[in-house]
């Protein structure tokens, strides 16, 4: 002990210089123990795990993939674009979509919707006569579910100054509690969003009252889809029957069941009702719902039905009714933009639809709407089409691509394409002589605006918006699913029941 003394505390600056090496070790221990025990949450600039384990979570544009192998080209090709933009003559949009999920079919709408953003990004950019702003894409995650949504949320709010400029948010995809928040946060917060494949007649304004200001949309609500249908089936309600899921929460299937219930008015049979699971990709146990329902199916005298349902569970009717024992009846199933999913499902049993079944769906968008028979003189071109069709084509390239493997028959590009090309519109029609940039709160104003000479041309046809942003009379493409499960095209219908007029100008509502 002497000789400890002797060498560390014999004198007042062997007592200093040993205190100091003890507070250089302690405080040395306690940073590694705090790398070894604390985990790295950081994915990316700008994006980050919530906590341990969880998804990366935030926004980028500099190409990081989130982990989600399918979506690294077309990342990368966003990334190349926006390296070619100079600071402050740039208008940033986001498009904020639920990027990791594990769902296939929504991983697929994913990058299909990123793939259509990023064209319309290249065509703004490159193709517009030298329009400015420039635009500048980012992709923000919302989670599995947008679950996460309001770290994501939280992120935009951060980019609406310099250096970023965010201008809108593209995207809201699905119709949900989770993007019905969002919407309302990012609106509340003065940030323009433009729905892509959103139909719910809840996440939307209306002349009852507008809760989103700023939101626009460029696919047709759930009532206008509803209403595309019947013009096109001539559906007898009294030869109708509604098979609808009980679940409140899920804001497609509500609003498309009250949609359908409207339309069948006097039909003689109550609904028949099934309950989807939490997570509505699930399987769940509808299928032995369905398999007892057959039977009340062939009791009835109806040979139409309408499906107020998500994907999964009307696969699973489907299959079902395939094994019904009136086999001998036919059946048309009219459904929502959700059948899109099942050209690409697996679990579908394709030999159910070679047994008299027919199913037919409005679709947001499909490649052949436009370009085969006599399409409609209004309402939409080939021409317009054929520019997001020869982007495409030139995507596939390395001078723009790759971008990775597209499927268009569900129409996710797109409409999001569409949407893509209405959020240019506004920023640039919102941007004043003498100015780069426009005012954020000055781009939602615009969308009053979008009608008439002022309406968008888009690959899925006019885009002509009402007072509160939501399309008029936009053409609803009737896809039919083939016994080989494809998506083929039948004919395009309208909510009103005819094209729109030359002047595009919703009418006034009484």
């Amino acid at each position: 002990m002497n000789r400890f003394r002797e060498i560390f505390w014999f004198t007042p600056l062997k007592r200093i210089l040993t205190s100091a090496l003890a507070l250089v070790l302690l405080a040395a221990a306690g940073i590694g123990a705090y790398v070894v025990y604390t985990p790295d949450l950081h994915c990316a600039k700008g994006v980050d795990r919530p906590e341990k384990g969880a998804e990366c979570i935030g926004v980028s544009g500099d190409g990081y993939d989130f982990g989600v192998p399918g979506l690294h080209a077309v990342a990368q090709a966003v990334a190349r674009e926006n390296k070619t933009l100079k600071s402050g003559t740039y208008a940033t949009v986001a498009l904020l979509l639920p990027l990791t999920s594990t769902d296939s079919g929504t991983a697929t709408k994913v990058l299909n919707e990123v793939q259509g953003a990023f064209l319309e990004q290249y065509r703004a950019n490159h193709n517009d006569n030298g329009q400015v702003p420039k635009i500048r894409l980012v992709l923000a995650n919302s989670g599995r579910g947008s679950e996460q949504w309001s770290h994501a949320v939280d992120r935009l709010k951060s980019m609406t100054d310099a250096p970023d400029n965010l201008r809108a948010v593209s995207g809201i995809a699905i119709s949900s509690p989770s993007t019905k928040a969002a919407v309302k946060e990012l609106t509340a917060s003065h940030i323009p969003v433009i729905g892509t494949t959103i139909t719910a007649d809840d996440i939307a304004n209306s002349p009852s009252g507008d809760p989103y200001p700023g939101l626009a949309r460029v696919s047709p609500t759930n009532l206008d889809e509803a209403r595309a249908l019947a013009q096109f089936g001539k559906v007898d309600a009294k030869r109708a029957l509604l098979v609808q899921d009980t679940v409140t929460t899920d804001y497609y299937t509500s609003t498309l069941k009250a949609a359908f219930t409207t339309l069948l008015k006097g039909a003689p049979y109550a609904p028949n009702l099934f309950t989807s699971p939490p997570d509505s990709t699930e399987d769940g146990t509808t299928a032995n719902t369905f398999d007892q329902m057959k039977f009340l199916i062939c009791d009835t005298r109806a040979d139409t039905i309408f499906f107020a349902g998500r994907h999964t569970q009307l696969r699973q009717f489907i299959n079902a009714l395939g094994a019904r024992g009136c086999q001998e009846r036919a059946f048309t199933i009219l459904t929502g933009d959700e059948a899109s999913y099942l050209g690409r499902d697996t679990k579908l049993d394709k030999s159910a639809l070679a047994k008299k079944i027919t199913v037919r769906y409005a679709s947001l968008a499909h490649p052949d709407a436009w370009t085969t028979g006599t399409p409609p003189k209004t309402g939409g071109s080939a021409a317009d089409y054929k520019t997001f069709a020869a982007l495409l084509a030139k995507a596939a390239g390395d001078d723009v691509g790759p971008i990775g493997p597209s499927q268009l028959a569900d129409g996710q590009a797109i409409v999001a394409y569409d949407a893509m090309t209405l959020a240019v519109h506004g920023i640039r029609k919102a941007t004043v002589k003498g100015k780069t940039l426009p005012e954020l709160a000055d781009v939602g104003t615009q969308w009053t605006l979008v009608k008439g000479q002022l309406r968008v041309f888009g690959a899925s046809g006019w885009i002509c918006l009402d007072n509160h942003g939501n399309p008029y009379n936009k053409a609803v493409p009737i896809v039919e699913l083939t016994p080989q499960g494809t998506q083929r095209f039948v004919k395009i219908a309208w909510p009103e029941g005819k094209p729109p007029t030359q002047a595009c100008l919703p009418p006034a509502v009484s």
